[in-house]
């Protein structure tokens, strides 16, 4: 078999917010883009994978389009490992993390989508197998940055079913309130995206220790400061980390650094399936618990299923709390009671609607 073709497709899909956009990236977020990796090959079978990007979406495009399709054509896409390795090899010079992850991790994941097609398996299967067809959800809010909001979304997410809820905050008041309005059963994660010194950080958890998180994430400015993460988790915080990391090389070092209880690695940019399968095995040997990240809507978010479903031990998947207008995969991007479907077709289990992909292209 042989790569005859690699093409993306990007889609922006409109969605609920409360309050003005967020800020992401410093760009305002008014939709949510989704870029389609496919991988065409002379036999017929199509593999389809997502890159993070966000409003850097059309930056990562350009690095799949000239960097890592010229790569791959006329190349054996049965050949994961010696292919994601050869890439990783050609564009190191580029970047360990970043862009060029991006664009290796959505060429990985439509070749896993491949495999498990021409396997007549789903993903799940090829990885390991999974004890359930359905998964347990958090949801994981956008930052409103004020408490009345906060506890609006906190208290209709609860009622939706959702037994864990992450907040994306940085202020004690909008942590308070979440808390009053999810009411002691819920558990509450907080995603800071990475704002404080180590000695805000510490400080923080102190002060956010009366609100029994079940985890604190990316507290500490730089991401990769592991040694001054293992400090907050001294404080009796359980932190977790992992979104802004990418390779199992750089997992391994925090685990030894003892920076986190809960590993996130990003399916989307941590260099695929093929590099989340290597640092699952590491959390293991390590005894860090594994939660994947996952803010995506297209084929990234259905490999972050796949994954979180071949975990050893029942783990939730992070589902972004946006409220598409639509969805490429309505059948499992949609909870019910807390709960959504793991695929079981092959491969990826989901051709994305291409009504959706016709209706909302956002090629401009």
């Amino acid at each position: 078999m042989k790569i005859t073709a690699v093409s993306t497709h990007l889609i922006r899909l409109p969605f609920r917010k409360a309050g003005p956009p967020m800020m992401f990236g410093g760009m305002a977020w008014t939709t949510m883009p989704i870029l389609f990796l496919r991988i065409d090959t002379d036999e017929g079978l199509t593999g389809w994978g997502e890159p993070f990007g966000y409003p850097a979406i059309h930056g990562v495009r350009t690095l799949i389009e000239t960097l890592v399709a010229p790569n791959l054509i006329g190349r054996d896409p049965t050949d994961i490992a010696g292919l994601t390795l050869d890439l990783q090899r050609k564009l190191h010079p580029f970047g360990r993390n970043g862009g060029v992850m991006c664009a290796i991790s959505a060429a990985d994941i439509a070749l896993w989508d491949i495999a498990g097609k021409r396997a007549g398996l789903p993903l799940h299967q090829l990885l390991g197998g999974s004890r359930t067809d359905r998964l347990e959800t958090y949801a994981s809010l956008l930052r409103y940055g004020a408490p009345g909001l906060v506890a609006e979304a906190v208290a209709e997410a609860v009622a939706q079913g959702h037994r864990y809820v992450k907040l994306h905050e940085i202020g004690l008041a909008e942590v308070a309130a979440a808390r009053r309005a999810a009411g002691p059963d819920t558990e509450i994660m907080l995603d800071t995206n990475c704002p404080w010194s180590v000695e805000e950080a510490i400080s923080m958890a102190r002060k956010l220790a009366e609100f029994r998180l079940h985890w604190l994430e990316e507290p500490v400015w730089p991401p990769e400061d592991y040694d001054g993460m293992a400090r907050v988790r001294a404080t009796g915080m359980v932190v977790a980390a992992g979104e802004n990391v990418a390779g199992a090389v750089a997992f391994r070092q925090m685990f030894e650094r003892g920076a986190v209880d809960v590993a996130q690695p990003g399916v989307t940019r941590s260099g695929g399936v093929t590099e989340t399968r290597k640092i699952i095995a590491l959390a293991e040997a390590f005894g860090v618990r594994v939660v994947p990240h996952c803010a995506q809507f297209g084929p990234g978010y259905l490999a972050s299923l796949h994954l979180t479903a071949s975990l050893t031990t029942p783990t939730p998947i992070e589902l972004l709390y946006a409220d598409l207008e639509a969805s490429p995969y309505p059948a499992f991007t949609t909870a019910r009671d807390g709960m959504v479907v793991l695929p079981q077709a092959p491969g990826l289990g989901c051709e994305p609607d291409p009504a959706i992909l016709k209706r909302y292209a956002g090629d401009d």
